[in-house]
């Protein structure tokens, strides 16, 4: 039924323009609007609407991921933009902060400035 039907992803910030500079200059999605509720972005199709509230306590878990062709290089021009990747506790990554699974998966994560966790990831084999 849904199969069909454009997602739209939803986020939270208390730090409107600190989120409006980092998903726009730093990752570089496509800025679509900016009203009195949301900061609406473009990422590839999808719709990213970054809901403005008075406060957030991150989750900890994944709020949105990125499944990019070479991570490497996403993750040293993220980096060139000021982004830091975080050490995961527990996890085994490498120099790059980027941990490899079994089947070749590999897996970064950085926070936006609300403290939202995200990733990037490059499949061994294609979803």
């Amino acid at each position: 039924m849904l199969d069909s039907a454009n997602l739209v992803a939803f986020l939270a910030t208390s730090r409107p323009e600190e989120a409006k500079r980092f998903y726009r200059e730093k990752l570089g999605l496509l800025f679509v609007q900016d009203d009195e509720n949301h900061i609406v972005f473009d990422s590839n199709g999808t719709i990213l609407r970054i809901q403005r509230v008075p406060a957030l306590v991150p989750t900890g878990n994944i709020a949105l991921s990125w499944e990019v062709e070479n991570l490497l290089a996403t993750v040293a021009s993220l980096k060139s933009r000021g982004i830091r990747f975080e050490r995961m506790p527990g996890v085994d990554q490498d120099a790059n902060d980027i941990f490899v699974a079994y089947d070749g998966t590999m897996v970064a994560w950085f926070r936006d400035p609300d403290g939202n966790l995200l990733s990037l990831s490059e499949h061994a084999e294609r979803l």
